[in-house]
């Protein structure tokens, strides 16, 4: 019978993650989106930060499209 593999204490962990490269920054948290907003337009930019802002605040990773779409009325837009 083949039975599903288990681990045991004599069987090392292996951590298939891609290395880490000198220099990275082991506290680092990926976002969403990018990390730079330098090559967004102005009003782009302060959406990206109130959505940065936002995940920070409420220890969000990723947000839900209703999410964002509370952070672009808190911004104060509105449908025409």
């Amino acid at each position: 019978m083949n039975e599903p593999a288990t681990a045991t204490p004599t069987t090392p962990f292996v951590d298939r993650r891609s290395p880490r490269k000198p220099g990275d920054n082991p506290g680092f948290e990926r976002r969403q989106f990018t990390n730079s907003h330098d090559d967004l337009s102005p009003g782009a930019q302060q959406l990206a930060l109130a959505i940065d802002e936002y995940k920070l605040r409420n220890r969000r990773r990723f947000i839900t499209y209703e999410e964002m779409y509370e952070i672009i009325r808190g911004l104060g837009y509105t449908q025409s």
